[in-house]
């Protein structure tokens, strides 16, 4: 580890915060992090760690935003991946991090819904089972931490949701800005931004995995007939409401596509699945692909990939040790089984209708999603845009894309589309996880969706 990175990491001196009562919180000696768990019901503990931004420019007319970062799953963990694999200041080398989002914003990670990573519940009955409960308990933590802070009220929030995370962003869009109405939350909601999210699982499903993977010659027209046949059996389940049932043949599909693909990276379908090492093609990895895989696939929303054994060590040891306040009890996870299982019904619910809901109260929403991404596929994020019955949606479709660059380099990155406050990102070259496959054009969004004053290099 070099200076600078010992210095972020090991020379933390923890002192109490300002909160109060429920909230048990540590921040460093340099006032730059601060972390700490807020008791949202009874025996139920969510964990949440702040990072404040270096890069910080004060503009009285473009307030420094902070981001908050929601991993998907559900059950998988954003103070672990969000941060040390994606956009937080250091990575699972504990080395700093170029492109992080701290060039934007502050960063705030919570590890969401209760029971995942370190967050936990002293009785597994108080796992929420729905995405609604699960913003319900983060309203509470949002009260908790800003309602004592003035400094924290005056910057902009953007609910930033990846994956399954996107369905939690919509939910939890929608409750805090009740709260705020309401008078019980002091924040300045900014935005919502919904990447490759899965907000409405029958349209990824219907268009996204059997078109998609026959256009891009995954799939032949045997590959093709037998994902079909499943994927209306998912859209005839869904409209009986039968989720549950549902969420059994979405693994059945997986497993088809899986297999009929000859073990397609799902996350990114230009690779096998051992090309990233999400797998291992020998023992137990073996057997793992040729089977039904339920196991496997109910991971897939994570946003992990299987085996990051560097770090599962680094969250259970070397951050443990730093943070001084997760329960010895508490064994960090990249996904939480408990909590994707407690989610059975609700997995396969649409979100739809709470993104026309922040559409029509004016929030901005902004939704992201990379060129290679087969499991929330950007042909089913069209799909359910098409569904939206906000008024500007058809002035929103008959819009021009325009083409994006990063830096001076003149290769197209990307496109984008707004009117009035949608705004929708296609990032080529990009599979499900955006900032990690695409991390400069990722940020050059992150600025452009929270309207960040310009930063320091």
């Amino acid at each position: 580890m070099d200076k600078q990175c010992a210095l972020i990491v090991t020379s933390l001196i923890l002192g109490l915060s300002f909160l109060a009562t429920t909230v048990t919180a540590l921040r460093s000696h340099d006032g730059l992090e601060e972390w700490g768990y807020v008791e949202v019901r009874p025996k139920a503990h969510l964990f949440w760690w702040l990072y404040r931004s270096p890069y910080r420019v004060e503009n009285p007319s473009k307030p420094w935003p902070i981001i908050l970062w929601l991993q998907g799953g559900p059950g998988a963990s954003g103070i672990g991946y969000g941060n040390f694999e994606e956009v937080g200041p250091l990575d699972v080398r504990l080395k700093p991090r170029n492109s992080t989002w701290l060039r934007k914003a502050d960063l705030l990670f919570v590890d969401n819904p209760v029971g995942t990573g370190y967050s936990y519940v002293e009785h597994t009955e108080l796992l929420v089972k729905t995405d609604k409960e699960a913003a319900t308990d983060l309203t509470t933590l949002l009260i908790k931490i800003f309602n004592k802070n003035k400094s924290l009220q005056k910057s902009p929030l953007y609910i930033v949701g990846e994956s399954y995370g996107g369905k939690f962003a919509a939910t939890l869009g929608l409750s805090a800005l009740k709260a705020i109405e309401a008078g019980k939350l002091f924040v300045k909601l900014g935005g919502v931004a919904l990447g490759n999210s899965w907000i409405s699982p029958e349209d990824f499903v219907q268009f996204s995995w059997g078109p998609l993977l026959k256009d891009v010659s995954r799939l032949d027209d045997h590959g093709l007939r037998r994902s079909n046949r499943i994927a209306r059996k998912i859209k005839k389940q869904l409209e009986d409401g039968l989720f549950v049932n549902a969420t059994d043949s979405w693994r059945e599909l997986e497993a088809e596509i899986f297999s009929s693909s000859n073990y397609m990276d799902i996350y990114n379908f230009l690779l096998d699945s051992w090309e990233d090492g999400s797998v291992s093609l020998s023992g137990t990895g073996m057997s793992l692909l040729k089977g039904t895989g339920k196991k496997r696939y109910s991971k897939y929303l994570s946003s992990l990939r299987v085996g990051d054994e560097e770090i599962v060590r680094l969250l259970n040891g070397e951050i443990k040790e730093k943070l001084g306040i997760i329960p010895k009890n508490v064994t960090w996870q990249l996904q939480s089984d408990a909590v994707f299982d407690s989610f059975e019904v609700d997995f396969m619910k649409p979100r739809i209708d709470e993104v026309d809901q922040l559409l029509a109260k004016g929030v901005k929403v902004n939704v992201y999603n990379g060129q290679l991404d087969v499991i929330c596929a950007t042909k089913g994020v069209e799909a359910w845009l098409r569904k939206l019955k906000w008024e500007g949606l058809p002035n929103f479709l008959r819009k021009e894309r325009t083409p994006l660059y990063c830096g001076s380099n003149k290769k197209t990155k990307g496109f984008v589309k707004s009117y009035k406050n949608l705004r929708f990102y296609w990032i080529l070259g990009a599979g499900h996880m955006v900032p990690s496959d695409q991390p400069c054009m990722a940020l050059t969004m992150a600025g452009g969706f929270t309207d960040s004053p310009a930063a320091s290099s």
